[in-house]
């Protein structure tokens, strides 16, 4: 039970790592440990709680954020666990948005894996601080020092092992803590653990790294270095409170390790996550200055939405306040009251009802109707605008349509139902062909989102060949293009005249515009108008109708009238003008590329290299270890449709391959 109801008991966290590195079987165990499930779920065996949703299940990986909650220690254990494949990388930002810590998990074999790394750099932007797992300690060629140095070169952070594992391999029993010098040792077929004295064989060793560790801290923590230069070592007591002041500023990570799947060291990481992860109100306000405090007017995040056939679920993370059922609240991004009809702690797919939600909490609700991903849900005299978190732009698109045409009007609503529910989805109608064309972060991405329309929605549809979403920019642009817009239709004219500049920009920003316009030739208002009618012809470059990225506009002169001219004048003006430039501009299409990584066995190397490169890969980096090559390229995402049934078949089912965006490239022949 919840033994203590104030922020400092609650912990917000989510399990990072790359696909199958053991996401779901850490957070499987934490369940289980403290005793929020009674049984132990698997996902080979298709009884995960988080993998709930069927398409999870079949395909033994996480799609779907889930949130559950458990206790531990006196506190409060919110955690999210979060897709691994970069697909559903949308996902991971919105969870990440809400959360307050993390938990990394880590293959022992494989180290930094891409996804690892994306998922790392995603908690870096959100401030997230961060705890490391070292998992799979019991498989062959498991090795924590190598996957500790993975995490130093390929993170760029400081990496703390605070433990040292007991046994290699299939040997491996337990871990030795470094800061309380024990040993936790767990026997075959039990849950329990033995704490114990440090095996004699390991003393020396234990010391040894404990010295570093301490060597380490003292380094970066100007407390842990004062008591270091006065006792020359360190109490285990202030090491802990070092370790928790660098993991919250995020100078370094604690690392720990052990067999999820084999339920050893686990208990250990629940400490670590009490003991080094923030509380709520040990992070800073979010941006609106709305300070964790259940006294507080009410503020809260909707970072997830489920809409069903029996409803709508609204998932919140409660910065502030405290709410109640029947309570009115303002949904300042829609601008409309919503009333609250049920709030309910969520355990996947299950819930509990309960009376009241708090700062700090995550809790989903019932009755808004119109509250999107990203909405901020306040109290009604006590307006807040809260940051939403990011949402990646698709780069793949199909065509769908029903296979009936009495469904037509099922698919629309169903379509629109999944854009609710996962932002990352686009859906729109093509003006040329009339089809209705869904877009999304990969080819898994809307397999995923059709099979939901069959399974779900029960439609039958037709579904095209994916298509990639191309963009155009500046190669070289165009300077003092002129454009005068002149209307005069009887009532009040329209009058703008404008001249500017067009150019690449730099360091790959999408769009800048300025103005060097001097004596007050055009007004500060129109000036905004013109850079809105910029962005408006932004939307279709002259290549192909893509969207265009990449531009520098300078608005260098222009003259207005001192009747006709207004807003929309200029805002018209600006539009035809940087249309002309592009058109008068060298220009150039892109193709979204993806960073691959391929592993296959030593012998099916060359056929790879050869596959890839007629994919019009560049092959970045390969190694070979004890009879595995790992082959890292750069290939065009639209090469990428149906390779995975093509490396099965060129390396016997043994190769695999992880993707993730790598941006644009110019459309290479």
């Amino acid at each position: 039970m919840r033994t203590d109801t104030t922020t400092r008991s609650v912990r917000n966290l989510g399990i990072l790592a790359h696909v199958d590195a053991g996401k779901t079987t850490v957070t499987e165990r934490f369940l289980y440990l403290t005793g929020a499930t009674h049984k132990r779920g698997e996902v080979h065996d298709g009884t995960t709680v988080t993998d709930f949703d069927p398409q999870e299940r079949d395909r033994g990986i996480t799609i779907f954020a889930a949130a559950v909650s458990c206790d531990w220690a006196g506190h409060r254990i919110n955690l999210i666990d979060t897709p691994g494949h970069v697909d559903f990388s949308d996902e991971v930002e919105r969870s990440l948005r809400v959360l307050d810590g993390a938990v990394a998990v880590f293959d022992a074999v494989a180290g930094v894996e891409p996804q690892s790394e994306t998922v790392w750099r995603q908690a870096d932007r959100h401030g997230v601080p961060r705890l490391a797992f070292v998992n799979k300690l019991d498989r062959a060629g498991a090795e924590l020092d190598g996957a500790v140095e993975s995490i130093r070169t390929r993170l760029g952070t400081v990496p703390l092992p605070v433990q040292l594992p007991i046994g290699r391999e299939d040997g491996f029993t337990g871990v030795v803590d470094l800061v309380r010098m024990r040993a936790y040792v767990w026997a075959d077929g039990t849950d329990a653990f033995a704490d114990l004295p440090v095996p004699d064989e390991l003393r020396d060793e234990a010391g040894r790294r404990r010295r570093h560790l301490e060597e380490t801290v003292a380094e970066l923590h100007p407390g842990a270095l004062e008591e270091f230069c006065e006792r020359n070592a360190l109490s285990e007591d202030v090491l802990t409170g070092a370790l928790r002041d660098l993991t919250l500023s995020g100078e370094a990570v604690v690392v720990l390790c052990g067999s999820a799947y084999r339920n050893r060291g686990i208990e250990p990481l629940l400490d670590a996550v009490v003991a080094y992860l923030p509380a709520p109100s040990d992070m800073p306000p979010v941006r609106g200055e709305v300070p964790a405090d259940p006294e507080a007017p009410f503020t809260a995040l909707a970072f997830k939405v489920n809409a069903t056939a029996t409803g709508r679920m609204t998932y919140l993370r409660v910065y502030a306040g405290t709410i109640g059922k029947g309570d009115t609240v303002l949904d300042t991004t829609a601008g409309r009251t919503e009333r609250i009809a049920r709030i309910l702690r969520v355990q996947a797919d299950r819930a509990t009802e309960v009376d009241t939600a708090r700062a700090g909490d995550i809790v989903a609700v019932v009755g808004p109707k119109s509250a999107r991903a990203g909405a901020t849900l306040c109290a009604p005299d006590a307006p807040v605008v809260l940051e939403p978190p990011t949402t990646a732009d698709p780069v793949v698109s199909v065509a769908v349509e029903a296979r009936r045409g009495t469904d037509t009007g099922r698919l629309a609503t169903a379509l629109a139902r999944m854009t609710e529910e996962d932002p990352s989805l686009v859906v729109r109608s093509d003006p040329e062909t009339g089809q209705t064309v869904l877009s999304g972060l990969g080819e898994l991405h809307l397999e995923v989102a059709v099979e939901k329309l069959r399974r779900d929605r029960d439609l039958e549809v037709t579904v095209g060949r994916p298509q990639v979403a191309y963009r155009e920019t500046v190669t070289k642009g165009v300077t003092d293009l002129l454009h005068r817009h002149v209307k005069q239709d009887g009532g009040a004219g329209q009058f703008a005249h404008v001249v500017i500049d067009v150019e690449p920009t730099e360091d790959g920003e999408e769009f800048e515009f300025r103005s060097t316009v001097t004596g007050g030739r055009v007004p500060q208002e129109y000036v905004r108008a013109v850079e809105a009618g910029c962005r408006d012809a932004l939307v279709e470059g002259p290549l192909g109708g893509h969207p265009v990225t990449g531009v520098r506009v300078t608005l260098t002169d222009g003259a207005t009238h001192p009747k006709d001219s207004s807003e929309m004048a200029f805002r018209t003006a600006g539009r035809f003008a940087l249309r002309e430039a592009l058109r008068a501009s060298v220009m150039t299409l892109l193709e979204p590329v993806a960073e691959v990584t391929v592993t296959v066995p030593a012998e099916s190397v060359g056929s790879v290299l050869g596959d890839l490169a007629a994919r019009r890969g560049r092959v970045t980096d390969s190694t070979t270890r004890s009879g595995t090559a790992v082959v890292s390229a750069t290939v065009p995402l639209a090469e990428l449709f149906g390779y995975a049934s093509r490396l099965r078949g060129r390396t016997q089912g043994r190769g695999t391959f992880t993707t993730r965006p790598a941006g644009y490239e110019a459309l290479r022949g």
